[in-house]
């Protein structure tokens, strides 16, 4: 996954994390919620970046509406085999200070 952060909703969707307020959307807010903690920021870009499972078609399908358009601008997805994604983006930084 690759998405640009909204200009001034950084500071929500962060305490929303540390909260747990996606926890309990059904089948997809633990999953959400655990990639978006771990999330990275790709230096040259700016984009957050992570790597989440789902089983939508088209991806993100529920998650889009739900959580991920309020806080994101140019969602991009990319297939990977499970781990893949995590791998290639582990030496970037943090998304979370």
């Amino acid at each position: 996954m690759r998405a640009r952060l909204k200009p001034g909703r950084t500071a929500e969707l962060r305490k929303k994390l540390e909260t747990g307020a996606f926890e309990s959307l059904r089948p997809f807010g633990r999953e959400l919620s655990s990639a978006l903690r771990r999330a990275r920021r790709d230096p040259e870009t700016g984009e957050a970046v992570w790597e989440e499972q789902c089983f939508c078609s088209p991806p993100l399908a529920m998650e889009r509406p739900a959580v991920l358009d309020h806080y994101f601008d140019d969602i991009r997805t990319e297939a990977v085999a499970p781990g893949q994604g995590w791998r290639r983006i582990e030496g970037l930084p943090k998304l979370w200070h």
